[in-house]
This record gives C-alpha cells, structure tokens and sequence, in this order.
C-alpha cells in the first residue's frame, strides 16, 4: 500500500495508541469525582494540558477540548457572533477555507450576520488591500485558515493580525491551523482564537482544540453538566486528551527536518509530472511541501483515484470533507473552471518513503498513457 492522503488522516502512531490503551485501562476514572480514581485521573488529564499548554506557549485555561476540528470551528464562529451580535453583526472570512468555514457561515446568514469572502492574490494569499477595505466597525470576526487544505498555501498570519487589529482592535482573529499543526511552526499568539485536530498529527479520531486566548470572551454552544469547561460540558474524554498530548509533542518535534525531507519528495513528484502537457501542477511559492495538487486535462480526477487504487495507491480528489464539483481553492487562485474541476491532491509526510513515491511516478505514467490514450 502507497498511501499519499496524510490531509485527510494520519495513521495513529504506536506511542501515541499505548498511551491511549494504558490511559482507558488505569485511568478510567471520571475527572469530575472526587474520589481518589477521580482524582489521579483529573491529575494526568491536566498534566497533559500542561504540556500541550508549555508546547504552544499559551495558558492552560485556553486550552477547550474538542470532538474534532469541525466542532471547534463551530464553537469558535459560531461562540463569538452569539456573543457579539449586538457589536456588530459582520464576519469576513477568505475564499481558501475548508468546507466547515462555510457551512457554518451559511448557518450564520441564516441568522441574519453578513458574510464578506476578502479576496487572495495570485498566490494564494490574502490581497492585504482587499481585507483592509471590508473591516468596518461592526466586524466581529475575521476567519483565516494556517494553511489551505487543497493547495497547502500558508498565510502570514502574524501580518494579516496586524492589518485586522490596526483597522479594528475590536474584531476577534480566528484561524483554523489543522492542516499546520505539526507540518510547519505556528504561534497561537499570531491569532486570538484556534482551531486543530488529532488525527491529522498521527493522533486518535475524535478529540481537537480550540484555543481561546483569555482575553477575548466567546457564548457556549453546547451546555449541561461538567465543571472541567464550561465551554465543552461534560466527562471530558481522558484518555483521548492524553494521547492528543502525546501526538502533539511527537509531531512539533523535528518539524524543520522533517519539512526538509518532504520538500525533496515533493519536488521529485513535480519534476516527474511537469512534462505530461495534460497535467497542471498547483501550487504556490507560499504551498507547504507535504500538499501537492495537480489538475487534469480531459481526464475524470475520480477515474484516475480509482485507478490508482487498483494499485493500492491512495490521494484524494479536492479534500475529504469536501463533495463539491469544482476545487474552490483552485478557482479562488486561478480563477478557471477547467482547471478547478479535475484536481487530484497528492499529500506526504515524514513516514513517506523515496521507494513510495518512485513507485507512485511509475504507476501515474502507466495510467496516464492508458486513461489519456482514450481521449487522442
């Protein structure tokens, strides 16, 4: 098997699946009793917050527990328009955000918030001008996501906090950092609140963050018992924050290195596809190496996964959670439909091999002479 999918999922690391095991056997006690199982159980969960706390040089008390991502994202837009609705009831988010972004803006335009898409450059980043322009004094909220999950285009988010704070000091800086968190350095001061998950860093399904700066104040979206988070009430989910912990540290370990490495399979995958005249390589000088998106010429992306499968070869068609016809990351960079309606996204890690993706080359050439050689 030659699997080239790592933004949709992550294989749990065996580390990180003997923390989760050894947790749910001794640590089974709910953190919200007091007796003392209750007791040890609450100490490790919050040594685990401790740590992932001293990893991103943030306050333990900013630290929510999530199902996921998708949650967390809910949490964060949806947690500061309930609170901010009678500031102002503008959201400005980019046109390069995973499908969640938008569902949950669909929601909010339900509700009556206006929703502003700010522009990119041809690049892929965000046309600083053009987000300087929409902030106005009733915006509540600017959401811009770490690194694009389609083209792997990673914004500068330090800068565009800057912009947003200088135009309004008011509005609230959200970004979903799920495709950055353990691929590339990322700082949660750059931002006021955070979304990531577990298993895109080699954790378990089913547990993410949202990282809320103290300062800021957001409304909860889900309520009932617990006195762990008021934000996420409940028996919080042990030894899942245990071995989220655990992927955390492993994966912001050796980050550059690891980029390093995946930069030069990335490039070999580019170089070998560049000389097809059917196949268009998107991507960026600001695309991360571990995402690699292609376009297909007169060709089904979908035909072609599934040919790659026969080979036990895996990559994704526009993103997991993503059933749309077109690529919008590929639309809102190049702006053509031909472009955006075939797009295979080929995704690497440290754990990719050099054999793998020699073999992923070979097995691209065999499909794209028989699949191409239908259309002469």
């Amino acid at each position: 098997m030659i699997y080239l999918d790592y933004s949709a999922t992550t294989p749990i690391r065996f580390e990180v699946l003997d923390t989760y095991n050894k947790t749910s056997k001794d640590f089974f006690g709910n953190p919200n009793s007091l007796h003392e199982l209750g007791v040890k159980t609450k100490n490790l969960m919050n040594s685990a917050t401790k740590q992932i706390a001293e990893i991103f040089n943030i306050n333990e008390s900013e630290i929510t527990y999530t199902g996921g991502a998708t949650m967390a994202n809910n949490m964060a837009l949806i947690g500061v328009a309930m609170h901010n609705h009678k500031k102002g009831k503008h959201i400005i988010v980019s046109k390069l955000e995973h499908p969640s972004i938008y569902a949950i803006c669909d929601y909010l335009e339900s509700l009556g918030f206006e929703i502003s898409y700010v522009n990119n450059d041809e690049e892929g980043l965000i046309d600083f001008e053009d987000l300087r322009s929409l902030i106005r004094e009733d915006t509540i909220l600017v959401s811009v996501c770490a690194v694009n999950s389609e083209l792997g285009i990673r914004q500068p988010l330090k800068m565009i906090r800057q912009i947003i704070k200088k135009e309004n000091p008011n509005t609230i800086f959200h970004s979903d950092m799920t495709q950055a968190v353990g691929k590339v350095s990322v700082s949660m001061h750059d931002v006021d609140l955070a979304t990531f998950t577990a298993h895109k860093i080699y954790g378990p399904k089913g547990i993410g963050v949202l990282y809320k700066s103290n300062n800021i104040g957001i409304s909860p979206i889900l309520f009932g018992s617990g006195k762990t988070n008021m934000l996420n009430p409940g028996t919080p989910a042990v030894p899942l924050i245990v071995a989220l912990s655990k992927a955390v540290r492993l994966a912001t370990t050796d980050i550059e290195k690891r980029e390093r490495f995946i930069e030069r399979l990335n490039i070999k995958i580019v170089d070998a596809l560049k000389k097809y005249n059917g196949v268009m390589i998107n991507k960026t000088k600001y695309s991360i190496p571990h995402i690699l998106n292609i376009s297909l010429r007169n060709i089904k992306a979908e035909t072609f996964l599934h040919a790659l499968e026969e080979f036990e070869v895996y990559v994704s068609s526009n993103t997991a959670c993503s059933s749309a016809t077109l690529s919008s990351a590929v639309m809102a960079v190049y702006n053509d439909k031909v472009r955006a309606s075939s797009t295979l996204r080929i995704s690497l890690s440290h754990l990719t091999t050099t054999d793998e993706v020699n073999k992923f080359i070979h097995y691209f050439e065999e499909i794209y002479k028989k699949l191409s050689g239908l259309h002469d």
